[in-house]
């Protein structure tokens, strides 16, 4: 049996309630990260292959471990080329050097403008470079979302760089069937709405939003943020998103107190909902990647490389957001999309797509398996929570909850501030002996108590700390 360890949030197996998803964020910040990692899983689980969630735990302290257990690892991406991530890719690069096993990457992404400037990324270049180098010493090739990205690691001098697009859209293999359901949006359709917290900021979807939510009384609005979902699940707004109050997410907001907005922690609950809906649009790639999944039509406004070359790449219905019209209408949209392309040119994707496997000696439950039976049949048996709506009701049930998961909180923290004052006590009873104050380390070099103190002590706190956001 070979082991696959995949970088995910979870497994599609696990069923977790909404407080503990939100404590451990299985979404890895954003809900749009389990579509693809659900997808990877699915397709690379085959007869004789074994998937495994590595609950986005990066150590590289642990690479001679997962040598020993696992035979690949795979790692699905989307916009790991920006800014704010080079320290998490910095950290996986020095993992990636540490492993003997092969490594696959499914389409990473570069993120930039919508103008496709490379230039935004150039402070970042050596850690891509870094990265990008380590997997091909580990792989075939490199596989990535769409041209823009493609264009920008072959500028750098690599090669071995395929488009693959996104596994998400490969959930259900070669099979890709949306239609419209109706000839047309009227004031009683059922729409799904979606935005970024930057679209809804400063690219006018808070327009959109608000115009669509005059016109539709049947919107709905899907967040897909950690802190979405947690102003929804506890009216937190701690989180500097908390400050944008044109997010339906918001309490504030018209639609938070209608009860008409959503945030899935479980992809199959996401797709199974919007099969119900007559039609999906907005800012959020995976948002209405999770709406086509369903069947259902869907248009992305793109606002980004990461989501236009995605766009491109798939012939999904797109419009720029810096071109869209003053008063944008979903039932324009609708009327203009055509899935002929999307649906027509599916299974040359998917074959390119499961090609670029093979190259990399993983194989596919597709070609090599039952076509992902079992898998749907294991998710069936399963009862997931359903998405989380706003807190606007105030009975014992939802109260008890909440209460109790706090309550065990509690208790955990209380253990934690036990053996941390234990830690302390130790320390310092060590700092207070008339004993050396240095000690020798393995490479000659000298530590002091106070710093193994702080490295005893410090490193818990921090975590403590970072878990419970204080």
């Amino acid at each position: 049996m070979k082991r696959i360890l995949l970088r995910s949030g979870k497994s599609p197996y696990d069923v977790i309630p909404v407080e503990e998803a939100l404590h451990r964020d299985v979404i890895a910040t954003n809900s749009g990260n389990l579509i693809f990692s659900d997808a990877a899983h699915k397709i690379l689980e085959t007869p004789d292959a074994e998937v495994v969630s590595n609950r986005m735990r990066i150590d590289p302290a642990q690479a001679g471990r997962i040598n020993e257990e696992y035979d690949a690892f795979v790692v699905p991406l989307a916009n790991a080329f920006r800014l704010s991530f080079e320290p998490a890719l910095q950290k996986l690069t020095r993992l990636i050097t540490k492993l003997k096993i092969p490594v696959v990457v499914l389409g990473v992404g570069a993120q930039s403008s919508l103008d496709y400037d490379p230039d935004k990324l150039r402070s970042m270049e050596t850690s891509v470079r870094a990265f990008v180098s380590a997997v091909l010493d580990r792989s075939a090739t490199i596989g990535v979302r769409g041209e823009f990205t493609e264009k920008y690691l072959k500028d750098m001098g690599f090669r071995d760089v395929e488009v693959i697009g996104c596994p998400s859209m490969f959930m259900h293999g070669k099979e890709l069937g949306v239609h419209k359901r109706v000839p047309g949006l009227t004031t009683d359709s059922r729409i799904a709405i979606n935005g970024s917290h930057s679209a809804v900021r400063s690219q006018g979807m808070d327009q959109v939003i608000r115009r669509t939510h005059e016109r539709y009384p049947n919107l709905c609005y899907i967040g897909q943020n950690l802190s979405d979902a947690r102003q929804l699940h506890w009216r937190d707004l701690s989180h500097p998103n908390g400050r944008i109050t044109a997010m339906p997410t918001h309490p504030d907001h018209p639609m938070y107190a209608e009860d008409k907005v959503r945030l899935y922690i479980d992809p199959i609950t996401w797709i199974n909902d919007l099969r119900e809906v007559d039609f999906s649009f907005g800012s959020r790639i995976h948002g209405n990647i999770a709406a086509l999944l369903a069947g259902t039509p869907a248009t992305v406004l793109t606002a980004d490389s990461r989501t236009l070359e995605l766009c491109r790449y798939f012939d999904i219905p797109h419009q720029r957001i810096d071109r869209i019209a003053e008063d944008l209408d979903p039932a324009r949209l609708y009327e203009q999309a055509d899935f002929t392309k999307l649906v027509g040119g599916h299974q040359e994707r998917f074959e390119r797509f499961t090609a670029f496997l093979d190259k990399n000696g993983l194989k596919n439950t597709f070609t090599h398996g039952d076509g992902g039976v079992a898998f749907e049949q294991r998710m069936r048996k399963l009862t997931f929570p359903p998405g989380i709506r706003p807190w606007n009701d105030t009975d014992l049930i939802s109260l008890t909850t909440r209460f109790g998961f706090l309550q065990s909180r509690i208790v955990q923290l209380s253990k934690d501030n036990a053996q941390l004052k234990r830690e302390v006590a130790k320390a310092k009873a060590g700092a207070d002996k008339p004993t050396p104050v240095a000690k020798a380390t393995a490479d000659g070099s000298s530590t002091s108590v106070i710093r193994r103190a702080r490295r005893a002590v410090g490193r818990p706190l921090r975590r403590t700390r970072q878990t419970d956001g204080q």
